[in-house]
């Protein structure tokens, strides 16, 4: 077989190591949605829901039907919860392969209890009283009905011939520390609480009720209701500002590990004169007498153009800066005149844990980027070849 030898590298003891760390952190009677969604954000979805199933998760999250029926044709027996709406022509799938989707509005409920009837009709296994659960608008203004609104909703669920499996909303500002911030999430919770009471008092069950992702959970207890909704944490990186040290100073201890590593090789070095240039827009020239390693590795794999300047990797244990600009397909990196430390087809880390030998993390290209982990992690293409360690 012919592998490219740009690759991300998934260290999946660390995985593992990270979802104990979140069940152990949050209460024994809370359960567990981890969030698998965009290929389990770039790290195999498939290889993220089995180990979840292993620690004990309830639940696991996917953003489009297809991400969920991945799921189920390679063995995932738990819950998948569909965290974004779908059509009508893909509400069919939903009863096929048992994903419970998130609803709101009068319209979209009625189209699932459509949907829900007729795939009974069809003899599908667990059509009848399907699960679904109410989405809250508390703040995020993404999707979800209006607090007030919850009760209604959930008597058309019910009427609707679903089943009121359970309730969600989902924090703006939760993983960050500024006053107004904190004040906006606390407003958000307390909303959704209310909504809760709302379904309540219709004489309606609310399901599972969760409203804390990896920041809420990691912060608040009280946040972490029935069941967590833990994303980057999973993967083993902190949100924003709710940071390891942050939460050692609060009295509180969570220590996660990053789980991938985005490496390639050494293609070629080239001896380069003073005054000669590298790459488009021909930003960067060489200042004296040096030479530049080639890496088959660009933009379109998810390194991006904005990185460039600024980004190092490393080769053997030392960082050197790319020079000039990231390009589709390969970057050029300083390695220095004559360096001994770097030959043709050494491994190059961008990024990664410490077991990969890398010098710098997705938080650092992050930071580079003026971005969140969560878009370095999630950029990465389909011909990065994803390699299990």
């Amino acid at each position: 077989m012919y592998n490219r030898c740009t690759k991300a590298v998934l260290y999946k003891d660390n995985l593992e190591y990270n979802l104990n760390q979140i069940r152990k952190y949050v209460k024994k009677d809370v359960k567990l949605c981890v969030a698998v969604k965009a290929d389990g954000y770039g790290h195999n979805a498939v290889l993220t829901a089995q180990i979840a199933q292993k620690v004990g998760a309830e639940f696991v999250a996917v953003a489009t039907v297809e991400e969920g029926i991945e799921l189920r044709e390679n063995g995932i027996k738990c819950g998948i919860l569909l965290l974004s709406l779908c059509t009508p022509q893909e509400m069919p799938a939903l009863f096929k392969y048992q994903i419970t989707p998130l609803v709101f509005t009068d319209e979209y409920i009625k189209l699932v209890g459509e949907a829900a009837k007729q795939a009974c009709k069809n003899g599908v296994p667990g059509s009848k009283e399907f699960r679904v659960h109410l989405a809250v608008d508390t703040g995020m203004g993404r999707i979800g009905c209006y607090p007030q609104e919850a009760g209604d909703q959930a008597a058309l669920i019910e009427a609707s011939g679903l089943k009121l499996g359970g309730m969600c909303t989902h924090f703006a500002v939760s993983d960050s520390l500024e006053k107004e911030n904190i004040e906006f999430t606390k407003e958000q919770f307390a909303a959704f609480k209310a909504a809760v009471e709302c379904v309540k008092a219709r004489g309606i069950e609310p399901g599972i009720c969760s409203c804390g992702a990896s920041a809420a959970l990691l912060n608040d207890e009280d946040m972490q209701f029935d069941m967590v909704r833990p994303g980057i944490i999973t993967y083993g990186y902190y949100p924003d500002e709710i940071t390891k040290e942050y939460l050692e100073k609060t009295g509180r201890h969570f220590d996660i590990k990053p789980v991938l590593a985005l490496e390639t090789k050494v293609v070629a070095i080239r001896r380069f004169p003073a005054g000669k240039s590298v790459s488009y827009g021909r930003t960067w020239k060489a200042s004296e007498e040096t030479d530049i390693a080639v890496l088959p590795i660009g933009y379109a794999d998810g390194l991006l153009r904005r990185f460039s300047p600024g980004l190092e990797v490393t080769i053997n244990g030392r960082n050197y800066p790319v020079r000039g600009r990231i390009c589709m397909d390969q970057c050029m990196v300083e390695i220095g005149k004559d360096n001994p430390d770097v030959k043709l087809w050494d491994t190059a880390v961008i990024f990664g844990p410490k077991e990969s030998g890398a010098l710098n993390t997705a938080e650092d290209l992050a930071k580079l980027g003026h971005t969140i982990s969560y878009e370095v992690l999630t950029a990465l293409s389909k011909r990065v070849l994803r390699e299990i360690k």
